[in-house]
């Protein structure tokens, strides 16, 4: 596991905090729970793409 996908993950939660934040400030609440949804997506999408490398790692070492 790379160091580098957690500070992306990090990166993705900090961005999006901040963004919702300044949202809520702005009376824009409604999308502010757009941007969380789009935020919490992002950081799934990259760790679904770790799991995917993980079975493809264990199905190469058990040669199914």
């Amino acid at each position: 596991m790379d160091i580098t996908i957690i500070f992306k993950i990090a990166g993705i939660g900090l961005l999006t905090a901040v963004a919702c934040m300044l949202l809520k400030k702005a009376n824009k609440e409604e999308i502010a729970t757009l941007v969380s949804l789009a935020g919490l997506i992002l950081a799934l999408v990259l760790v679904l793409d770790m799991i995917v490398q993980l079975f493809d790692v264990v199905k190469g070492l058990f040669e199914l």
